[in-house]
């Protein structure tokens, strides 16, 4: 079913044609036809072209989605009860929040940090996009001024050992995949390629070496017993990805909120189209063709391969359970009932209602999305 969009400002749409051009410019070098993995990461990542590199507002209302702490202190509340005791476990600690988005995580983090008696020494910000991170750093002096010199931002993942908890809310899912067709002839690669008008199209190659053995090491005995023609992707950056992020990380929990698959579901027979979606004003669609630069591009986590890639960097799987499970693990009813008896009126009530009804009914983020923590 086709999804109608909105039409892009004019300075939308010259911004997303700069991008289109850069992209077609690398198209062209590197012979008509571009691993989707890279096309990928240019859209979302070209400095100053890029959708998370750009300056257009990203999330809540005005933006293109909405994160679990962009709804409110709910999320947040519940995850402190979890960070507490890992800070008090180590006798202190630092943090590090991975793509901090708007701040609206970190104020309410450590707010409740704070009444828990259980502050970070240092709260880590690892933002590259500039625009992003004056964004969080007015969040934070609006919000909790008192604590901004807890924090501090990081342009890459520190080198230095430390102790405490990393913490990744929807980050994983924007990390560039490649794209594999199953057909009767064999396994093949999705690429982009240009069409006579300059639009980008589907172009598919046999898969590379590289490719197959990532289908085997996903996929195992599921290879041969999939469906044809099936699609989907893989996450080639998340082993070396995480390794990096928490290589100085000595010891501590690192914990990942994603929507995703585990328990071998990600290679679902019915799932024959993959899992990548794309977000362009609050409406979810499947073609990342279009609106390049201006527009989310994302895949859901395979959290099974997530466990891999913990334990090759020497991390245990300590939890993981659906966002709804763990909310209600750590607090959830004493959180409600608390923000319920503070709330000032009837709006403020019915507010705080359907924020905790999105963040664990099954058809909104409940069980569409997974937490995980792993320690080392």
């Amino acid at each position: 079913m086709r999804i109608e969009l909105p039409e892009p400002t004019p300075a939308e749409s010259a911004h997303s044609e700069r991008a289109a051009a850069l992209i077609r410019k690398e198209i062209a070098a590197a012979g008509g036809s571009l691993d989707f993995a890279r096309y990928m990461e240019l859209a979302l990542y070209a400095p100053g072209l890029g959708y998370y590199s750009a300056g257009a507002t990203k999330f809540g209302a005005a933006g293109d989605f909405v994160t679990a702490p962009e709804l409110g202190a709910v999320f947040a509340r519940c995850l402190a009860r979890v960070v507490a005791p890992a800070l008090r476990e180590l006798g202190g600690g630092d943090m590090l929040e991975l793509g901090p988005g708007s701040g609206a995580l970190a104020v309410e983090l450590l707010l409740e940090l704070e009444r828990l008696d259980a502050l970070p020494a240092r709260y880590h910000l690892l933002e590259r996009s500039a625009d992003l991170r004056a964004r969080q750093h007015a969040t934070i002096m609006v919000r909790c001024a008192h604590l901004a010199d807890r924090c501090a931002w990081l342009d890459s993942p520190p080198t230095e050992p430390w102790r405490g908890v990393l913490l990744a809310n929807e980050v994983i899912d924007a990390l560039p995949v490649r794209l594999f067709a199953l057909r009767e002839s064999g396994s093949f690669v999705r690429q982009i390629a240009v069409d006579a008008n300059e639009r980008f199209v589907w172009h598919e190659a046999v898969a590379d070496a590289a490719l197959r053995a990532r289908l085997e090491d996903a996929l195992g005995d599921k290879l041969d017993k999939l469906p044809r023609p099936y699609l989907s992707e893989v996450c080639p950056l998340l082993s070396p990805w995480f390794a990096e992020v928490t290589r100085a990380l000595s010891q501590g929990t690192a914990l990942f909120i994603d929507y995703g698959y585990a328990h071998g579901e990600y290679y679902a027979q019915a799932r024959r189209e993959g899992t990548l979606r794309c977000h362009y004003r609050h409406r979810a669609h499947n073609d990342p063709l279009i609106l390049p630069g201006i527009q989310d591009i994302t895949a859901w986590v395979d959290f099974d391969a997530l466990a891999r890639a913990g334990a090759r960097a020497g991390f245990n799987v300590a939890a993981h359970s659906t966002q709804t499970e763990f909310l209600i693990a750590h607090g959830l009813d004493e959180v409600f009932a608390d923000a319920y008896a503070a709330a000032p009126d009837e709006a403020m009530r019915y507010a705080l209602a359907q924020q905790v009804k999105r963040l664990t009914l099954p058809i909104e983020m409940g069980e569409r999305f997974r937490v995980m923590a792993l320690r080392r």
